[in-house]
């Protein structure tokens, strides 16, 4: 099964408040859309990037091909440009000996791109694309929720 996603993440401030959400496509069921988002208080922008692609694949209930688009960089590029691959091999430290950023939810990405085959593709932000856009409204409406209950 082929499917179709779209994910974007925010914090504002940074760190702060994040927010995170995915619209999946199905092209194989007349384009049926579902949406997820969710936001936590105290997060940064690069870890609601990574949790929207998690939650996304996550709902997918069979292995897929998945083309999964991002606003993020961060994100594309830990897979495209193998920073993965090298982190791993380093220890789960980065070119500057650091320890990498987030290693949970790339550990989580991991398991779950084990089981997809994804493609990584990359979208500018607010650049006009209908379902970047989607998602950037989802994330605001997920942060303004947690920020009425608080």
């Amino acid at each position: 099964m082929r499917v179709i996603i779209y994910t974007d993440g925010g914090c504002s401030p940074n760190p702060g408040l994040g927010g995170w959400a995915a619209v999946l496509i199905s092209p194989e069921h007349n384009h049926y859309t579902k949406e997820l988002s969710g936001a936590q208080p105290d997060t940064t922008n690069n870890r609601m990037e990574l949790l929207a692609a998690i939650r996304a694949l996550e709902a997918l209930k069979t292995p897929c091909q998945v083309e999964l688009h991002t606003d993020s960089k961060y994100l594309q590029h830990a897979f495209t440009e193998k920073w993965l691959d090298n982190w791993q091999r380093n220890n789960w430290k980065t070119a500057a000996k650091k320890p990498v950023v987030n290693q949970d939810l790339w550990g989580r990405l991991l398991e779950l791109t084990a089981i997809h085959s994804v493609r990584w593709c990359w979208v500018k932000g607010h650049s006009d694309n209908t379902y970047n856009e989607r998602c950037d409204v989802l994330v605001q409406k997920a942060r303004e929720k947690v920020r009425q209950r608080h």
